[in-house]
């Protein structure tokens, strides 16, 4: 059974590999920093020796930093370990055609060691291990990720020699819900949306946003791991695309001193019956559970944003007046907030404000399904509402500034190590430790223009 019938059967793969339609299969999971990783491999081969036993990836792919060096402090993998394999366990649910790359098909995985253990470090893994603790509460958890990203006419080489300045933006203006700003685009957004859709994601559509060149294609909801598997493909291949069409385009949460890219998180929980648990019909309001839930995400948002903000840049997103919250706070459609809850009856849903387009969409929604259990089992009392402007407000938590704050609460926080366990706390906390060590060792064109000859 696929996820729909867009998806890849196993025997559809067969047919496919023996008519030529199909000819590499590419073999990924997805590694801390939300990319994917893998390998490509021959369709044949694929279906004679891999979907029996399996393949494998070097270790350190979850012990690396953003320029794939090898870092030290993780307790998974160094050289004093060896740098062994790690097994890659095919979710063949994840089957999928990419159609806009020749002849190719993808399937994701999860990871375990040689002797068949999880990879408890694992992003998917960490997400699979909190949808097991909400299903053992009674319920499943569905969810959508709304990611932006700011699109360029530069190609990403042409990018890399300007050292990422004075791009040309895909757009000289805000286009907002902009048609014709669309139109500028669309040849670029509509092989993304078409190309998605072929890949068995349900698009939604696509519009304009607030930054020069800035753009946001949605996904209808779905359940939580169905959600982040498409955002780890979509992110990658938004980016195929776009260089197939000789241009770039950036998720990086804050590129300029403009709106940055946000990536909303939508999340609500059902009943293992598909039954509303967020939702009063009766009543016709929302429920207690619900509160509960949203009261947990509130309560845990300070010593879980290392999960929602992962990276040094993840900060500058945070401004007053941005769309980008800085109030710890919810509200009643209210976009100046943390949290804005939306919806009514099956349409009520939380929206997490805070996270980037630089995140890690398993982690993401691990660290909200952690903080909303923790809220039901605790049966935590919802705040009132936030009215008004949150920028403005007082006597509410603020978002942390900066990564090092937000390491800090996540190595000392309870709810976390209750929920994820110290090897994950761990080894997040270090990849923080890697970042902030890279940052504080590097000049800043900042630092030069300000020094070099006026100190």
């Amino acid at each position: 059974m696929t996820r729909n019938d867009r998806h890849l059967s196993l025997d559809a793969l067969r047919a496919a590999v023996a008519d030529g339609s199909v000819d590499t299969v590419v073999v990924a999971f997805t590694d801390m920093q939300g990319r994917l990783q893998g390998k490509r491999l021959h369709g044949q081969y694929f279906l004679d020796v891999v979907v029996e036993h399996g393949t494998e990836g070097c270790n350190y792919l979850l012990g690396v930093d953003i320029d794939m060096n090898t870092v030290g402090g993780y307790a998974i993998t160094s050289w004093e370990r060896g740098y062994g394999d790690m097994e890659f366990v095919l979710d063949l649910d994840t089957l999928r055609v990419l159609s806009h790359l020749p002849a190719t098909a993808m399937v994701q995985c999860d990871l375990v060691w040689p002797d068949h253990r999880p990879v408890v470090q694992s992003p998917r893994g960490i997400l699979k291990a909190q949808l097991e603790r909400a299903r053992e509460l009674g319920f499943t958890a569905l969810a959508g990720t709304e990611l932006e990203f700011i699109l360029f006419e530069d190609t990403y080489e042409e990018a890399s020699y300007a050292h990422y300045h004075d791009l040309t933006p895909a757009n000289q203006y805000n286009v907002d819900y902009s048609i014709l700003g669309g139109t500028r685009i669309e040849p670029v957004i509509r092989d993304i949306r078409n190309h998605m859709y072929a890949a068995g994601m349900n698009v939604e559509g696509s519009k304009g946003e607030c930054n020069f060149g800035q753009h946001e294609i949605g996904f209808l909801y779905d359940e939580a791991l169905v959600t982040a598997d498409n955002h780890a493909v979509y992110k990658t291949a938004a980016k195929e695309i776009a260089a197939a069409h000789g241009k770039s385009l950036t998720f990086m949460a804050k590129y300029n001193e403009r709106e940055g890219n946000s990536c909303h998180i939508h999340l609500s929980l059902r009943g293992l019956d598909g039954g509303l648990v967020f939702w009063d019909e009766g009543a016709g309001t929302r429920s207690a559970l619900y509160d509960h839930f949203v009261a947990g995400v509130l309560a845990t948002m300070t010593e879980l944003t290392l999960l929602y903000a992962p990276n040094i840049n993840s900060y500058k997103r945070f401004a007053d007046g941005s769309f980008a919250p800085t109030t710890i706070a919810w509200g009643e459609d209210n976009r100046t907030c943390a949290v804005r809850l939306v919806g009514r009856g099956a349409g009520a849903r939380m929206e997490n404000r805070v996270p980037g387009g630089d995140v890690n969409p398993y982690l993401a929604l691990a660290a909200m399904l952690a903080g909303g259990l923790h809220g039901i089992e605790n049966e935590l009392e919802l705040e009132p509402a936030l009215e008004g402007n949150a920028y403005a407000a007082t006597g509410r938590g603020k978002v942390p500034g900066s990564l090092r704050d937000a390491r800090e609460a996540f190595v000392s926080s309870a709810v976390a190590r209750k929920a994820f366990g110290d090897e994950v706390v761990d080894h997040y906390t270090n990849m923080a430790d890697v970042e902030l060590a890279a940052f504080g060792a590097a000049v800043t064109d900042w630092e030069l223009k300000r020094s070099f000859e006026r100190m």
